[in-house]
């Protein structure tokens, strides 16, 4: 499928976003170990949240869709069954990741796989640790001395609660560790270098788990007396990921104005709006109330303001590290310097975002360093139309279509369904608001 894109001269609407991939996964996941029915609503619809409800119902758990919502029947954290089959994890390393935790812990054993793509990801970073704890689990080697999937994981193994120090933070490797203390036998500690999403620690604390936070940061965690009790509703809030694109759409457009409803404005998921707003941006954010733990609020956002270049540093990255490269197409149209820094993560997604971001900006005529953690830039560069391969990235294709909104010329995107991963439909909404600027085929 192939998406292109010309200059928009109109950009006005209004939408919600799908429910928050993050919060989804671990909604089935939490719901999957607890003890009775759950009804979760605006469940992400992409793929990989689809990964992670399949592998839950090869493991023995009723999930069905009901009524435009799903309902998940847990059985506590003893009832999940060995799985007969591969646990197929699709694209998504945050099912794999999380998944891993659980098997994990729960001692059934099994296989996890997934894409090519997926096989590519680091998982040494979760095998160590859970080791550690006693798991004996093992991933294909590859030449760097990583492990990769497929994961192995032997029955019947028990867990012992350990302190774990995190070199890079990471909310899928911290779930990760938690899951696996929540079945282990002692304390789990998990301290990360910086804050990472807190999504786990909110679910975990509103389905009952008592949590330690200690003064440097780390998370602590027991197993439960008692069985993990569900809400009868959970409602997803909207994913700030997915928005960000409408956020910079809107603000690439002169004149350009748009609203998005109930986003999930968790503080460790806005990094992406703080920095706008140091750049110029006109970002509003106005709360609405709560959604699953999480607060959430409609943005008002408009656009052709003057935006100045910044440095986005280590410290901030956690919590902006899906939406940069949504941010480095805004920061290609901004007077001045813009620096990103401590980005490494990016080079181990669904593609080498940094290398595939730098690669289309170049082709794009902007002048971009790329650095081993992240880019430099000295904008504003007029943008020129170009051809862009998706490299099987759903944001880097969501992205670069909208980096041709603002260009001279045709871009023309390949690869574009990759978008359906984490945001079906989103490319007949954007044809939708920009008055016929996105073309589909």
């Amino acid at each position: 499928m192939r998406v292109h894109s010309v200059r928009a001269h109109t950009f006005q609407g209004s939408t919600t976003v799908p429910g928050d991939k993050s919060i989804s996964h671990r909604a089935l996941l939490f719901s999957a170990l607890s003890e009775g029915l759950c009804r979760i609503e605006n469940l992400g619809p992409g793929a990989d949240v689809r990964s992670t409800a399949e592998c839950l119902r090869r493991l023995g758990v009723s999930i069905e869709r009901r009524e435009g919502a799903v309902e998940v029947t847990g059985g506590g954290l003893t009832s999940l069954k060995a799985p007969t089959e591969l646990l197929d994890c699709g694209n998504s390393g945050t099912t794999m990741r999380l998944l891993s935790g659980v098997i994990a812990g729960a001692g059934v054993g099994g296989t996890l796989d997934g894409d090519e793509s997926l096989r590519k990801r680091p998982m040494r970073r979760i095998l160590q640790p859970l080791r550690e704890m006693g798991a004996a689990a093992s991933g294909a080697r590859n030449p760097d001395g990583d492990e990769l999937a497929p994961l192995l994981f032997a029955p019947g193994k028990k867990l012992v609660g350990c302190r774990h120090e995190l070199k890079v933070a990471s909310a899928q490797v911290k779930s990760c560790l938690l899951l696996a203390g929540l079945f282990a036998d002692g304390e789990t500690v998990v301290r990360e270098p910086e804050p990472s999403r807190d999504h786990t620690e909110r679910m975990l604390r509103a389905f009952g788990v008592n949590l330690g936070f200690g003064p440097d940061g780390a998370v602590s965690i027991r197993r439960p007396d008692g069985p993990l009790h569900a809400p009868s509703i959970l409602t997803v809030p909207g994913d700030p990921s997915s928005a960000a694109f409408w956020i910079g759409a809107t603000l690439l457009i002169p004149g350009a104005a748009f609203e998005i409803e109930c986003v999930d404005v968790n503080p460790t998921r806005t990094g992406f709006i703080r920095v706008l707003q140091r750049m110029g941006a006109e970002v509003v954010i106005e709360p609405t109330g709560e959604r699953a733990g999480d607060p959430v609020a409609t943005l008002r956002v408009k656009g052709g303001g003057r935006l100045k270049g910044t440095d986005v540093r280590a410290g901030e990255v956690p919590s902006l590290l899906d939406e940069i490269p949504m941010l480095a197409v805004v920061a290609s149209q901004a007077h001045g310097v813009t620096t990103v820094s401590g980005a490494s993560e990016l080079r181990v997604k669904e593609s080498d975002r940094l290398a595939q971001m730098v690669m289309g900006l170049r082709a794009m005529g902007v002048d971009v360093e790329e650095h081993p953690d992240g880019f430099r830039m000295e904008g504003p560069f007029p943008l020129k139309g170009a051809f862009i391969d998706a490299a099987g990235d759903h944001r880097i294709a969501m992205s670069f279509a909208i980096a041709g909104m603002c260009a001279d010329g045709e871009t023309s995107v390949k690869g574009a369904q990759w978008a359906d991963i984490s945001y079906p439909g989103f490319f007949q909404l954007l044809q939708k608001h920009s008055a016929g600027a996105v073309r589909i085929g």
